[in-house]
């Protein structure tokens, strides 16, 4: 019976069904919550230098489809070529985001998960002016930003933009990133502070240097979030 539903969720029909009704239930959350940007000109600032890479921490990436509201802007996101990916992938695309299928780790398992064409699908994708979003954490690290943002940035010579985008109501999940549900009616809030740009000569030293900064951009960006919903204690999650 295990075997049975495991197989059920696995195939295409589940799937699409569970994208579908995935995106239209985002889609609610994004029309019932009263969303704010940090700064207030955020996209007047961003705008001049797209194409860029949108990382953002795995666990927070429910509602990032939703970031390009004010304009039809051009982007694709990295999703897992796991099966759990399948249906965010179809959520996605139907929120009218482009999908790159691979992953985002660096470690042994690289090669194994498609890494490789996927690094290569976001930097022609960036050379084609689309936006790239992607988790900035390689899975089973949360908050721990890799190296495969910075190495994106490095080759691309696009900057990185750390953002927040968060919800005052929510449901947290007890796993490895801490994945947040967000809830409708209630109070969102998006937020940027600066742009990293990494040098196309950069060595490991440097590299290491604009990784630590992600890092700590994104910790802010998380904590100015939830401050302006009013849940400061929810950064620490």
């Amino acid at each position: 019976m295990k075997r049975f539903f495991r197989d059920l969720l696995r195939s295409s029909w589940v799937q699409r069904a569970l994208g579908v009704l995935a995106a239209e239930y985002l889609r609610l959350v994004w029309l019932t919550n009263r969303f704010s940007y940090l700064p207030a000109d955020i996209y007047q600032q961003v705008e001049p230098q797209m194409p860029a890479i949108f990382a953002f921490w795995h666990g927070q990436h429910l509602m990032t489809p939703f970031i390009k509201n004010k304009k039809s802007y051009r982007a694709k996101v990295l999703i897992s070529r796991h099966r759990d990916g399948e249906f965010n992938a179809i959520a996605a695309e139907r929120l009218g985001i482009g999908t790159i299928r691979g992953s985002g780790d660096h470690g042994g398992a690289f090669h194994r998960k498609g890494g490789v064409g996927a690094f290569r699908e976001m930097l022609l994708a960036l050379g084609e002016n689309w936006n790239v979003a992607t988790t900035a954490d390689v899975p089973k690290r949360a908050r721990v930003v890799g190296l495969g943002v910075i190495m994106l940035a490095r080759e691309s010579g696009r900057p990185i933009m750390p953002f927040a985008m968060v919800t005052s109501r929510f449901i947290r999940l007890k796993n490895w990133d801490s994945t947040t549900i967000n809830l409708p009616f209630g109070r969102g809030a998006v937020v940027g502070i600066e742009p990293v740009y990494v040098p196309p000569d950069a060595n490991a030293e440097t590299m290491e240097k604009l990784r630590l900064q992600v890092e700590t951009l994104l910790n802010e960006a998380t904590r100015l979030a939830y401050a302006a919903v009013g849940r400061p204690e929810a950064a620490l999650g």
